[in-house]
């Protein structure tokens, strides 16, 4: 069943889907499978596999679920025939765990009380039967022994029993979820008294939209402001009635799905009560809750989607390579600290100096800079972008300009996480004997050399390519990017010789164990000479090495081989293909003019289908490819400095430092990212930002608008666009409840989302849309 529902939601066959969960079980990696092992799943791409692994952990858990509460009903000797195919047909949590609570263990309820004091039969005879005066036929159940002492009393007891089965019925809860997830409104307002403190969140101080349009963006920020005990937010069932209005057409759903209508009988208007009682006191607080719950859950999932896909942006950036390099962590009263390391990342030397107030040393600095170029040929000097980044930069220029035919290029390098790696344990045990205030330098500069291989040695989490990463589920962002930096790592490779612990770990079949073990043996041994060598690392099996292997390089060794991703597994099978091609492995490697000739149905195999072939092929053509970009830098304005620098109507050049779902924000070098919003893009209309740029692209922006105030600024792709002057000075007194009014030329505010998240990802709100638009 779980085979089957994924292969019809990745529209894919049940053979694919069975042979890569079977894979998985075996303790295959998505990337060994997604690049080794083409021919067993048909060619299901890295994507795919990570979307297959996702979703089959959501239904595994949900099939154990659904033998507990299986067990669970059987136990109570409830469990009917009809009530267990409804169970087993549930194909969702939500839907599951309603089917489940009549009978869900809980503690004592009002209801309850009122059965165990003989009030059942009222309730039953009221609700079967109308025509009965209520007040009449509940002073058959007074009962003072059991704390019935009234009419009042007994009516009261069988009204919590009603409203208790009613707010139970699973069909009547999924008419009414289903009914909400249509029409129902999220509504944000300020807590009275806290409109100053709240002033970050102005846009919701009066806000109202569809609950299934709200993009994730503006659900994490109203709920975040709910958090803060800043913002009222709540469910609005019936948007359209006046305010104070308390009735509802849920009510009305209640009523038909119970067959109660007000026909003048004696016990109607009870009845009517009853069903306003269920609504407002049981199942409304319910289904806020638990469809603000689904909403909190769909837009977690959207922010660690976009989180993902900046961070693999940002390690898939082009490394500007093996060259000698400074690398400059900027700061004012404690000074810039400077690190050079050479082509492989060893440190030469390191320096701190005060060009900056308050000691405004520029002259000495400057000497110092100079020097230390000089001294070590320094091809490359990296400015990490935090507090006084722009006057370092201005240093590093006319550091430049002084050595003339030395021809170094200075960069811009986002600085994000090298605080957390200098004080790490990594850090320590790389450089030990350095000052952690001049490790940040260091990692400047090796990060500038090799984005991948640096920024893995920092949690993917404190490098900061997303957005609101401490309101989102820790566990599933940490799996999400966790798989995101294996998916670099192993699409790039790692020469086995040369790389960290922090990058072994990443490797297919690897772990942070058998990483260090790698790194000892390397120590104690030299250099690995073969990739069979790795078998003699303590802890590395058969099984390590099968998913290890075609993801390590070992350059210059004894098999040429053994610097490609060609797998040894297929070592034999390149034999005979260089034997039926009348040459040596080695000249068979980057020969493009035989490669070509060669036809990949000739080799195939039971074990070596066509596509893996063309991979092989491919690989001897260009062996160890890197599939990172041309490394290019962004030139940032003079004299453009910091927010007040901007004036509507500039154009710059700059860095896309993230990508979210209504646009993108771009630094050009001011310490505040300004935001190009998803409708200044572009003169087309695009659904996603990412159709456009990625984080790492180098653009031009004009500036739309300044806020400094709140540190805002807008700007736009489009350079027709034209800004409106007037909004600059607007904006400095602006009362902080009135409403954030956007810039002619553009949209007022972010476009909701129309596409609910896709449902192959488990998300629960996304399946309940599905089914509301169905019905």
């Amino acid at each position: 069943m779980i085979i089957e529902k994924i292969a019809s939601e990745l529209s894919v066959s049940p053979q694919q889907i069975q042979a890569a969960v079977q894979l998985l079980d075996e303790g295959a990696t998505v990337p060994f499978i997604a690049r080794y092992r083409k021919e067993a799943t048909n060619g299901l791409d890295d994507t795919q596999l990570r979307t297959l692994e996702q979703r089959l952990g959501y239904l595994r858990e949900l099939e154990d679920r659904r033998q507990v509460i299986l067990k669970s009903i059987a136990e109570q000797e409830k469990l009917s025939a009809e009530l267990e195919q409804k169970i087993l047909a549930a194909d969702n949590k939500t839907e599951l765990e309603d089917l489940y609570l009549p009978y869900k263990p809980k503690r004592r309820t009002k209801g309850q009380i009122a059965i165990e004091a003989g009030l059942e039969p009222l309730a039953n005879q009221l609700f079967g039967d109308p025509i009965q005066d209520p007040e009449t036929l509940a002073t058959q159940y007074i009962d003072v022994d059991k704390g019935v002492a009234d009419s009042k009393a007994a009516l009261e007891g069988a009204r919590y029993i009603l409203m208790e089965r009613f707010a139970e019925d699973a069909d009547l809860l999924q008419k009414i979820r289903q009914s909400l997830l249509q029409q129902a409104h999220i509504q944000a307002k300020v807590v009275a008294g806290k409109e100053k403190e709240a002033a970050k969140f102005t846009d919701y101080f009066d806000h109202s939209e569809l609950l299934n349009k709200a993009p994730s963006h503006r659900a994490l920020a109203m709920f975040r402001g709910r958090n803060e005990g800043l913002l009222q937010v709540s469910l609005v069932s019936d948007p359209a009635n006046e305010e104070g209005d308390r009735s509802s057409h849920c009510e009305g759903i209640i009523a038909s799905h119970f067959g109660i209508r007000d026909q003048g009988r004696p016990a109607d208007a009870w009845l009517k009560g009853v069903v306003q009682w269920t609504w407002r006191v049981k199942i409304l607080l319910h289904m806020e809750n638990e469809l603000f719950g689904m909403l909190r859950e769909r837009a977690e999932l959207e922010a660690i989607n976009v989180f993902a896909k900046n961070l693999k942006d940002l390690l898939m950036a082009a490394p500007a390579g093996t060259k000698t390099t400074m690398g400059l962590d900027p700061g004012l009263r404690t000074g810039v600290k400077v690190a050079v390391v050479d082509s492989t990342g060893k440190v030469l030397a390191t320096n701190t100096v005060f060009p900056h107030a308050p000691q405004n040393h520029w002259d000495k600095a400057m000497r110092t800079l100079v020097n230390m170029c000089q001294q070590h040929k320094v091809e490359l000097i990296a400015i990490g972008n935090g507090t006084a980044s722009r006057e370092s930069d201005k240093l590093a220029g006319e550091v430049v300009k002084a050595l003339g035919d030395m021809k170094i290029a200075k960069i811009m390098v986002s600085e994000a996480g090298a605080s957390v790696y200098s004080a790490s344990e990594l850090a320590s045990q790389e450089l030990p004997e350095m000052d952690v205030s001049l490790r940040g330098a260091v990692s400047i500069a090796r990060r500038l050399q090799d984005p991948l291989a640096e920024l893995v040695k920092i949690e993917p989490k404190a490098i900061g390519v997303g957005q609101y990463q401490h309101d989102v589920s820790q566990s599933l962002l940490g799996k999400s990017l966790d798989g995101v930096v294996e998916d670099c790592v192993n699409a790039v490779g790692v020469d086995v010789n040369t790389a960290s612990p922090a990058l072994l770990s990443y490797v297919s079949g690897l772990n942070k164990t058998l990483a260090n073990n790698i790194v000892n043996f390397r120590n104690q041994h030299g250099a690995f000479k073969t990739r069979k060598a790795l078998m003699e690392v303590e802890r590395l099996g058969p099984k390590a090495f099968e998913q290890s292997a075609g993801f390590l390089r070992v350059m210059n060794g004894e098999n040429p081989l053994d610097a490609s991703a060609v797998h040894p597994e297929a070592y034999k099978l390149v034999e005979h293909i260089s034997q039926s091609a009348s040459a040596s492995v080695k000249e068979l490697i980057g020969n493009s003019e035989l490669l070509r000739k060669l036809k990949p149905a000739d080799y195939a195999t039971e074990s070596f289908g066509i596509p893996t072939i063309k991979d092989i092929l491919s690989e001897l053509d260009k062996p160890g490819r890197d599939p990172r970009p041309e490394f290019k830098t962004a030139t940032f304005k003079d004299g453009v400095e910091s927010i007040s620098d901007l004036k509507p109507g500039m154009i710059l050049e700059g860095v896309v430092s993230n990508v979210a779902a209504f646009g993108a924000f771009v630094d050009v070098g001011v310490h505040q990212d300004g935001l190009v919003h998803i409708s200044a893009m572009t003169d087309k209309y695009i659904s996603d930002p990412r159709e456009v740029v990625k984080a790492g692209d180098i653009v031009k922006v004009k500036v739309m608008e300044v806020d400094v105030a709140r540190k805002r600024i807008s700007f736009s792709m489009r350079m027709s666009d034209e800004p409106n002057r007037q909004a600059q000075s607007a904006q400095q007194d602006r009362p902080a409840k009135a409403k954030q009014q956007a810039p002619k030329g553009q949209a007022p505010k972010p476009r909701p989302q129309t596409q609910p998240a896709n449902a192959a990802m488990g998300n629960a709100l996304a399946e309940a849309f599905a089914k509301a638009k169905k019905s």
